[in-house]
């Protein structure tokens, strides 16, 4: 499958900006099973220096510097983007092997399982989220089994609400809340997991949607997406898990970043000099352009 992304950003601020410094991870980059053909990032007002990087686990990064006065920031980003991915594997190790490997583990490679095993910045592994993991995990149950089990039961036992929680909220207060939206349930699931040992990485990235049977689709309705990944072994690698809607990743998803959790990958963030508040809209496009009846391996 092959898409087209549009995501745009706009801030309009209170009072005048006279300087502007951030951090971008807007460029989605190739990876196994997702090939970039096309990628742009557009900035009004443009800035006065751009800094393109790529981050230890792999993803685009920018530093941009605005030194105009500016009243309003709007940052533009679209690509054109192939997807196929392969199929999860039928059949995984027990839970237990698998977190022997983790700790075992000599690589210390971007794509290591020894870097997603801890708390990190916004992932604490506290008791009572992993005490509920664990109940997904009995002894020998094999580790996509118990992390497809986790999975379906954040989707059953927490309600999707916007309003519930900041991107600022603790782990633990979503969790004590059941409510929240799609990286809260992705941090609450990295957190049970990393708590029992397995390792876990957070994934933001887009999801298409599909509108209702007779409905058009609306533009900018889309948004940008949460999911997790589970290391399942030295053979198996890692897997994609979407406990916002109880899927396995597959060709719908689309991966803008990947990191320990949604401190690694925020798309922006940044510094501004100015005396007023601010306010932030967000509007994404996930829309399919064209269907591979034989897709290629990436």
């Amino acid at each position: 499958m092959i898409y087209d992304i549009r995501h745009i950003t706009t801030y309009a601020y209170q009072s005048p900006v006279a300087f502007s410094l951030c951090a971008l991870r807007l460029r989605p980059t190739s990876r196994a099973g997702q090939k970039v053909l096309s990628v742009a990032v557009e900035l009004d007002p443009p800035a006065a220096q751009r800094t393109s990087r790529s981050c230890f686990f792999g993803n685009s990064f920018e530093i941009v510097r605005i030194d105009d006065e500016h009243r309003a920031l709007k940052v533009s980003a679209t690509a054109r983007i192939a997807v196929a991915r392969p199929e999860p594997p039928a059949v995984t190790p027990p839970w237990e092997e698998v977190r022997q490997q983790a700790f075992g583990v000599h690589d210390l490679g971007s794509q290591s399982p020894a870097h997603f095993i801890y708390a990190s910045r916004t992932v604490s592994l506290d008791e009572p989220v992993v005490a509920y993991a664990r109940d997904s995990f009995p002894p020998g149950c094999e580790i996509l089994a118990g992390a497809r089990d986790l999975m379906r039961r954040i989707w059953e036992d927490f309600d999707y609400d916007p309003k519930a929680t900041l991107v600022s909220t603790p782990l633990g207060e979503a969790f004590m809340k059941k409510k929240g939206v799609c990286q809260d349930f992705a941090h609450i699931m990295i957190a049970g997991l990393r708590g029992l040992g397995l390792p876990a990485r957070y994934v933001s990235g887009y999801l298409r949607t599909v509108p209702p049977p007779g409905k058009e689709r609306l533009e900018g309705a889309d948004a940008t997406h949460a999911w997790v990944s589970v290391w399942c072994g030295p053979f198996d690698g890692w897997v994609g898990l979407d406990p916002t809607n109880n899927i396995l990743v597959g060709d719908d998803h689309i991966i803008l970043a990947e990191g320990r959790d949604y401190a690694d990958v925020a798309p922006i963030e940044g510094v501004i000099l100015s005396t007023g508040g601010q306010d932030v809209s967000v509007a994404v496009d996930v829309i399919p352009v064209a269907t591979e009846s034989a897709p290629p391996t990436f």
